[in-house]
């Protein structure tokens, strides 16, 4: 993981066919995207505009206002700060522009006109918008993972030389099996028609569970109608080989791309499970608690110790940074080669796999030795092992342990003890963390990443610095135990530093 020298000879696709080129990002609110946002701002400096398309809310109702109070005080940004703060909002100040829109109105809420003038004036979108709730709302997760993809097809009609990347998940893999390659994922449940041209056809699908959405809100409202929408999603999902409503949602939204931009330029880049970033901006940099990170806060709380998961599994973990890394690169061929349909998986197993055991028994090392490091993490040190078996197992032994505590705590209630017994609430942690992330941890397919790869070799050789994705660079040990812990620990888990910028005012008045 050791920094390479730059070559001050080496060339850079990347940088020269970024040059000047104008891109429009969804989603930097989130993650992912604050992260790509930073590193085309430090890397690719001569790029000719960033375009964000940010949805105001109740506090920040335009998008630029949102963006200095919400988006540019991350401590993303901090690297930038460091290295010349002027430059960093001189650049922001020129080259940052900010739209307001919200990406689930059509035309992402913009006049015709405005619409039009947008996708006239970019070069390529990168949409990162999505609902990553594993247990969306049926008629949510449809809206932003399916449907505004139409509004992302609408630029490129309205610009043909518009190049479409689109960020999607490994995990439209669903319940298939084996190994996973950078194709159309065939449904590994009820079939649904296949074009001639490879995509599915998903209309009469998205139709159909469009009446379903409405069948059931003529007959639920309030709490229970969101339960209910929840319950259909997962139902819907599980009927067509999907484990969740997020992946099938995305899935379809792969499909309806797929079809809308045939002979045009589209990207999909499928990231694995998005962890903290491995070098950049920081090591360890990390926003919110991830799919992982919701098991581990718990098992440091003590809430879990034993899960449903296949220790020989592969979980499949990339770090952030070489998922910005491959959207840059894809964004890169994109706008340069000739206009087809591309896919490539940002993922580890194939390369680099580590197997739940050993994820497992890196934090645990980690923990018992050095638990007092991770004060935000670890309230204590760990006194139990983190067990993981095979799922019959698991619900065996909290069904069996669940109906004793369940009904000595109905006892302790009437005999007016009102308290919940501490076992019986993590017990229920415990399930309903399976229920969400179980899938996951008992892993039987590999996410292959050749075509990734390749691309990457075919970049200039200053670009295989700037810009790495092999996750053979990674040493799980150092990586796990020392920068994904630590980033939890000091980004996830505290409060965030905020920073304000100065106006271009005070700048001018300062010089």
């Amino acid at each position: 993981m050791a920094t390479q020298q730059l070559n001050p000879d080496a060339s850079s696709k990347v940088l020269e066919r970024l040059r000047g080129k104008h891109v429009l990002i969804t989603g930097t609110t989130g993650f992912l995207g604050k992260v790509v946002l930073e590193k085309l701002i430090r890397a690719v400096p001569d790029i000719g505009g960033i375009h964000l398309l940010i949805r105001g809310n109740k506090r920040h109702p335009d998008a630029r206002d949102r963006f200095f109070e919400e988006i540019a005080t991350s401590s993303v940004f901090d690297r930038l700060r460091q290295d010349d703060n002027e430059a960093f909002e001189t650049f922001i100040e020129d080259r940052v522009h900010c739209v307001t829109g919200e990406v689930t109105e059509p035309l992402f809420g913009l006049s015709a006109d405005r619409f039009r003038k947008l996708a006239g004036g970019i070069d390529v979108v990168v949409n990162s918008a999505a609902s990553v709730n594993f247990r969306e709302e049926l008629d949510k997760a449809l809206a932003i993972n399916t449907r505004c993809l139409d509004n992302v097809a609408e630029l490129a009609r309205q610009n043909k030389s518009l190049a479409v990347l689109q960020v999607s998940t490994c995990y439209v893999n669903g319940m298939n099996s084996g190994q996973i390659t950078e194709t159309v994922i065939k449904p590994a449940g009820e079939a649904i028609p296949r074009s001639t041209e490879g995509y599915y056809e998903i209309e009469e699908l998205v139709r159909l569970l469009e009446d379903k959405i409405a069948d059931v809100r003529s007959r639920y409202s309030g709490k229970a109608l969101e339960k209910k929408l929840v319950d259909l999603g997962i139902r819907e999902a599980n009927h067509y080989g999907w484990s969740d409503t997020y992946t099938f949602t995305k899935w379809l939204g792969e499909q309806l791309l797929l079809k809308a931009l045939s002979g045009r330029a589209l990207t999909i880049v499928r990231p694995s499970i998005i962890e903290s970033a491995l070098e950049e901006p920081a090591p360890g940099w990390i926003e919110g608690v991830k799919v992982a990170d919701a098991i581990i806060l718990a098992y440091a709380r003590e809430k879990v110790t034993l899960f449903p998961g296949k220790r020989a599994g592969v979980i499949d973990v990339i770090p952030v940074d070489l998922v910005a890394n491959a959207i840059i690169l894809a964004a890169a061929e994109a706008v340069a080669d000739s206009p087809r349909h591309r896919i490539y998986q940002c993922c580890s197993g194939s390369s680099n796999p580590v197997s739940l055991g050993q994820f497992i028994d890196h934090l645990m090392a980690e923990s018992k030795a050095n638990f007092a490091e991770y004060d935000q993490l670890f309230y204590r040190q760990p006194t139990k092992p983190f067990i993981a078996v095979n799922r019959r197992l698991f619900d065996a032994v909290v069904g069996g342990v669940r109906i004793p505590l369940s009904i000595t705590g109905k006892v302790l209630r009437m005999l007016g003890q009102n308290r919940e017994l501490k076992v019986l609430r993590n017990l229920d942690t415990t399930r309903s963390l399976a229920t969400i992330f179980g899938f996951y941890t008992a892993p039987d397919y590999i996410f292959r990443n050749d075509d990734l790869l390749a691309l990457a070799s075919r970049m200039g050789e200053l670009d295989k610095v700037l810009f790495p994705v092999d996750a053979r660079q990674i040493d799980w040990s150092v990586y796990l135990r020392k920068i994904h812990l630590a980033g939890l620990n000091r980004y996830a888990l505290k409060e965030r530093k905020v920073y304000s910028l100065r106006s271009a005012k005070a700048r001018k008045k300062a010089a």
